[in-house]
């Protein structure tokens, strides 16, 4: 099963993930991009918004 890792020192918190994806991403405390629910959105979605993510801060990782 595929599971989605934000780099946190690599967000700079615009919020294109969680605008695509909103039922896999939330921003924290901090205003980064955190992994909610990998099941919360279709992988094509998911996909979509670690292609719109600007500084790539955000992949796949194998569970």
């Amino acid at each position: 099963m595929k599971k989605v890792k934000v780099d946190k020192k690599t967000c700079i918190g615009c919020g294109a993930c969680v605008a695509l994806a909103p039922e896999s991403f939330e921003m924290d405390e901090k205003g980064k991009s955190k992994p909610i629910d990998p099941a919360g959105d279709d992988q094509a979605v998911i996909q979509s918004a670690i292609d719109s993510c600007p500084v790539k801060a955000i992949s796949w990782e194998e569970k």
